[in-house]
């Protein structure tokens, strides 16, 4: 059974930063593209990041690049999203997903296409 536990959110002022941490068990994550997505109150969840196991390749939403780096310590089987600048917008509960690996942007990108979710964490940027 595949499990993800995200960490690290908070409460943090507008320009500050952030750095959450999802930890996976339970699958061979080497096959794997890991994304973060978030969802802000009364919005639809939106994918933020992901990261390609295997290769190391990296996507980001456009809302993000250049402020948040997704990374990956392979030998604990982790995914860090940094997250720097933080603004008003990035208030949301962000979420650590799975699927098996793809090159496809479309599936990787596209929140019903992951098969594997943690329980989210609260990231709340203050003025």
């Amino acid at each position: 059974q595949v499990q993800l536990v995200e960490s690290g959110g908070g409460l943090v002022q507008a320009g500050g930063s952030l750095r959450l941490s999802c930890a996976a068990s339970g699958g061979t994550f080497s096959s794997y593209v890991m994304g973060w997505f978030r969802q802000a109150p009364g919005k639809e969840r939106e994918f933020v990041a992901a990261i390609r196991h295997s290769d190391g390749m990296t996507d980001y939403a456009d809302s993000v690049k250049g402020r948040f780096t997704i990374s990956r310590d392979s030998a604990k089987n982790t995914v860090f999203l940094l997250m720097n600048s933080l603004n008003l917008e990035d208030t949301a509960v962000f979420y650590c997903a799975a699927r098996q690996s793809t090159t496809y942007s479309a599936l990787y990108r596209a929140a019903d296409k992951h098969d594997y979710w943690g329980q989210g964490t609260q990231v709340t940027v203050s003025s």
